[in-house]
């Protein structure tokens, strides 16, 4: 008999769900002590990500602003150059033409540039934040006798038992941002 391809996917998964259901049980079994945590709503939890987020807020939207009133300049500039064109000599609609690429050329590197400026410094600040979140994890798992913390985006399955996020958010808040 052969299996389509949805009951194949089917049964893969149900092997998966069994097969950590059987590794959950084992390491129970062992005295293993197995928790999950949902490391992005940890993250955003932090004390850190949230000044990150502020930090990032307060060094690039100033700048971003100024970015958007300069394309509106553009598009401005490029609107009357259309309106104007046909009352302008060749050499005139040359020249504007000319400089209103080297101005879009210009912008588009600003443009570049900041997009590359703030995606460094939001990894610097966001690299720190899950720093913090993992110390903080360890140590609420040290604490509590866990051996094993997963993330809950790599489980299939997980008994609702099995979550500790909430209690290591509750030590993150208590925590100040570094």
């Amino acid at each position: 008999m052969r299996l389509s391809r949805s009951s194949s996917m089917v049964v893969m998964i149900a092997a998966g769900v069994m097969a950590v259901g059987l590794a959950t049980a084992s390491a129970r079994a062992a005295g293993l002590k197995v928790a999950v945590v949902d490391y992005g709503a940890l993250v955003q939890a932090s004390p850190e990500y949230k000044a990150a987020i502020d930090s990032l807020r307060a060094q690039f939207l100033p700048k971003q602003k100024s970015l958007q009133a300069e394309a509106l300049t553009l598009k401005a500039k490029q609107a009357n150059l259309q309106r104007n064109q046909a009352t302008m000599t060749q050499d005139q609609v040359a020249q504007a033409e000319l400089d209103l690429r080297e101005r879009v050329e210009t912008f588009e590197q600003k443009q570049s540039t900041l997009q590359d400026a703030f995606n460094t410094r939001r990894n610097e600040l966001l690299s720190k934040a899950q720093q913090s979140v993992i110390a903080i994890v360890r140590s609420y798992a040290a604490q509590h006798g866990y051996t094993l913390v997963l993330a809950n985006s790599q489980v299939i399955y997980q008994d609702a038992g099995l979550d500790i996020t909430q209690a290591v958010v509750k030590r993150l808040k208590a925590q100040p941002a570094k």
